[in-house]
This record gives C-alpha cells, sequence and structure tokens, in this order.
C-alpha cells in the first residue's frame, strides 16, 4: 500500500491529498528514510509523521483495506510516540497563548497603560 493512502486510511490526514503534499515536504519518514508519496510499506516497518509540531512514531502491523473507523485504527498501527513530544507542544501552546496575534487591532486600554508606565520608568523628570 501507497504511504500516501495508509496514512488517510488510518486518519493522519484528512485528504489524501494532504497526506501526499506532507509527503513532498519531507514530514513523513520510512525508516528514517524520507519518502515519496508513492512509496510502498509494508508491515514491520516504523513511519515518522511531523504534523502540527509533533513528531508521531508509529509502527505498522497491518494494512487495512480502506479508510477505517477512528476505533479500529489501533489495529492496524502502534503508536510509540515519546509523552515528551506532546508535552513540548503543551508548552509551545502556552508561549503563543502570551503574546497578541498581529493584526488584531488597536491596544486596549491595559496595553496602553502598560505603554505609559513602561514610557515613564525610562523618563527622568527632575528637570531643576
Amino acid at each position: 500500500m501507497r504511504i500516501d493512502k495508509f496514512l488517510w486510511s488510518t486518519r493522519y490526514f484528512k485528504t489524501r491529498n494532504q497526506a501526499t503534499e506532507a509527503c513532498k515536504k519531507g514530514h513523513i519518514r520510512v525508516n528514517d528514510a524520507v519518502s515519496k508519496p508513492s512509496r510502498d510499506v509494508f508491515p514491520g516497518d516504523k513511519l515518522t509523521v511531523r504534523k502540527n509540531q509533533i513528531n508521531y512514531e508509529l509502527e505498522i502491523l497491518d494494512l487495512p483495506p480502506s479508510r477505517v473507523g477512528a476505533k479500529l485504527v489501533d489495529i492496524y498501527r502502534k503508536d510509540t510516540t515519546p509523552k515528551e513530544a506532546f508535552e513540548h507542544s503543551d508548552l509551545l501552546k502556552y508561549s503563543r497563548e502570551y503574546y497578541r496575534k498581529k493584526g488584531t487591532g488597536r491596544p486596549t486600554k491595559k496595553d496602553r497603560r502598560d505603554i505609559d508606565d513602561y514610557k515613564d520608568e525610562g523618563e527622568d523628570t527632575s528637570w531643576n
């Protein structure tokens, strides 16, 4: 079975085209080698899938006949992703929430006060 079809049928990607694009960008590795979308995979192969800044490590147990339901995915693959990968993504999520997104509009009243306080700390008000 092709690698892009396997990733689509085991629900790692919503469409087969997304799986193909991930292969072309080098986000998919089969036995530690970057693979093309047309590469055939077999039971026993080890996959590394980079998705959402997480490196999922998988082992293929069997090949599905077609796209399978979410409850049946564990029959065809074994997920060996270390827990540290998920903890790292949680840290990234918290760091993103701290900053305002670009283009979210004008500064809020609190932002303006923080800027004014910062400017006041830097100025020397003793003119006399």
